[in-house]
């Protein structure tokens, strides 16, 4: 994880401190239910709540961890050293390791989830916004990064809209994937526990127990989560890319928000570069370079190994770190995006008619023409007006085998409304009956 590209409330939720605080919360409520069970003293279940309101001394784990090279049993010693021995004897009954370190990480990937998709639903917000503002404002669309036929930078937006509508969708199924709880024992068979513990600290803790595992949590459910980012990491540059080409010298339709006193070059003061979305980019790679190790870590050994554990270590903070910063710049730069509707529409305009070609052709096939000749007859055409950079229609009007075809009223097929026509029936598909903003 790197400062530069990170937001402190995801970052807070893989604090070692934070950490230690879910193992302890852990702890405490299994033994609760252990002495509900009667299987430790009630007042020995009180004690360990004497730790509720410390902080846990991280140096002092620590400094354990280096002698026993144990995470939980470090952890375990300083939390009796707070507790008493006496009482903190009777902390981890029955318990493997595994049962607080994976009940724990899927807390934290439950909890970043929300803080993720907070970040969704702004850039969501965000979507919509632009979306109804530029609703009919024409642009060309492209294919192959040619020009193809209009289309308005308001269904640009809302397509994006859409895509980042599933991936709350995604999200959301992806956290109750991971929003499980295992407190089972050394294989999961509860020789040495009751399943009511588990029971009872997932009902604590806000997950479901986890109906099946061995020593460890099932490994497919974060292989699913971890992919999930990555799709979401793949939105966010599919839509920085658009942004990116808009800014082109050549394109201009639209730039990032250039603030007062900013620089885009050390050595050229014209330059205003799309930073913003190129680093969008670049956060989407280290995403993406999440999933296939956490698609290796579901083929673990017998009932468990640890070749999955530093790899979580790595994978789960910088990819939600990343990704929770990626999406607040995303929002932060489609709220502020100076669109120039002017340059959209003298680019759709560029090739002087080129982009209505279909329908011209599709007109000549409506007069009797047949589709290989109406084909033939329009492209001669536009090849022309292409090379020549003529207008498009005034050389079909001279083409005596288009204009037998077609009569003079048929100049409506370069209605720019024409392609517009359906936009409403589009947005209604997209944002259904909340038309507003």
């Amino acid at each position: 994880m790197i400062p530069r590209y990170a937001r402190p409330e995801m970052v807070a939720i893989w604090d070692p401190q934070t950490r230690f605080r879910i193992w302890f919360e852990i702890e405490a409520h299994a033994c609760d239910a252990q002495a509900a069970l009667g299987v430790i003293p009630k007042e020995a279940a009180a004690a360990v709540w004497k730790a509720k309101d410390a902080e846990f001394d991280i140096a002092r784990i620590d400094a354990i961890e280096a002698v026993t090279k144990h995470d939980v049993i470090a952890f375990l010693t300083h939390l009796g050293e707070i507790v008493g021995a006496e009482e903190a004897r009777f902390v981890h009954q029955g318990m493997t390791s595994s049962d607080v370190l994976d009940t724990a990480f899927n807390i934290q990937l439950c909890r970043a989830a929300d803080l993720l998709m907070a970040g969704l639903d702004r850039v969501c917000a965000a979507l919509k916004a632009r979306a109804f503002e530029h609703r009919l404002t024409p642009r060309i669309g492209r294919s192959h990064g040619i020009h193809a036929e209009p289309t308005t930078l308001g269904l640009t937006f809302a397509r994006f809209f859409a895509e980042m509508d599933r991936n709350r969708a995604r999200l959301r199924a992806a956290r109750e994937e991971v929003a499980t709880g295992a407190i089972s024992g050394p294989v999961g068979t509860f020789a040495s526990i009751d399943p009511a513990v588990e029971a009872h600290v997932c009902a604590k803790m806000g997950l479901r127990p986890e109906p099946i595992s061995t020593q460890i949590i099932p490994r497919d459910r974060h292989a699913m989560f971890f992919a999930t980012l990555g799709v979401i990491a793949s939105s966010i540059e599919n839509i920085a890319i658009e942004i990116r080409h808009m800014q082109r010298s050549e394109v201009m339709e639209a730039e990032e928000y250039f603030s007062p006193g900013q620089k885009g070059s050390s050595a050229m003061p014209h330059k205003r570069n799309p930073v913003l979305t190129e680093n969008l980019t670049g956060l989407a790679r280290l995403v993406r370079s999440a999933v296939v190790p956490a698609l290796e870590n579901v083929a673990l050994w017998h009932e468990r190994d640890i070749s999955h554990s530093s790899v979580e270590r790595g994978i789960a903070p910088d990819a939600t770190i990343h990704l929770d910063f990626a999406l607040h710049r995303l929002a932060g730069v489609i709220e502020k995006l100076v669109v120039y509707p002017e340059r959209m529409r003298a680019n759709l305009d560029r090739f002087r008619g080129l982009v209505h070609s279909q329908r011209v052709l599709l007109a000549l096939t409506q007069a009797g023409m047949t589709r290989e000749a109406a084909y033939a007859a329009v492209q001669r055409n536009a090849m022309r007006a292409w090379e020549q950079e003529a207008d498009f229609k005034a050389l079909l009007m001279a083409d005596p085998e288009v204009t037998a075809a077609l009569p003079p009223e048929d100049r409506r097929l370069f209605d720019l409304a024409h392609h517009l026509r359906h936009v409403d029936a589009i947005f209604a598909r997209v944002f259904g009956a909340d038309q507003t903003v």
